[in-house]
């Protein structure tokens, strides 16, 4: 037998469905926080972890700090943790739709569990290394987030528009 979320229980899918949007809400306040610290571009995320370059008058204070390595830990460790857990419990809601399959279900459950350890490994390149990082940061973190809306998008359609014909609701 075959599990599909269409052919699941009224009271299972109407809970999915309520952990699938409130995921999704949680995910996307941490993109609007990310636009905020960062304005969502290249230099605004190498200020954010190198600190404001530049001379300042003697008067100025300087809008952001380059990270400590504690704190570049503590980021890295509470982002890698929850996404994992994140896209762990997404991916076995994923896995039981039946309208991805085959290799684009296999890369939308793997994808972002990989983009996760290549972004917050990037931070730190970004920090340590060269600025240059950051296009690694930004393309491996819009590769993780588009998979995710992918794969709630996805399931929240199956459970709520997508019908069993062989079921009465």
């Amino acid at each position: 037998m075959k599990i599909a979320l269409y052919s699941l229980d009224k009271t299972l899918k109407r809970f999915l469905s309520a952990f699938l949007i409130a995921l999704t809400l949680g995910v996307t306040v941490g993109i609007v926080y990310l636009n905020y610290t960062t304005n969502m571009t290249p230099s605004g995320t190498v200020e954010r972890y190198n600190g404001t370059q530049g001379e300042l008058d003697e008067f100025e204070i300087a809008e952001s700090y380059p990270k400590q390595i504690s704190e570049l830990l503590l980021t890295t460790h509470n982002h890698v943790i929850s996404f994992a857990l994140i896209f762990g419990l997404i991916g076995i809601v994923f896995y039981f739709n039946s309208i991805v399959v085959g290799f684009w279900k296999n890369f939308l459950l793997i994808e972002p569990l990989v983009s996760t350890v290549i972004t917050f490994s990037s931070i730190w390149g970004i920090r340590y290394i060269h600025e240059g990082f950051v296009y690694v940061t930004i393309i491996s973190a819009s590769l993780m987030y588009i998979s995710f809306y992918v794969m709630s998008a996805i399931s929240l359609y199956e459970l709520n528009f997508k019908f069993d014909e062989n079921k009465k609701e």
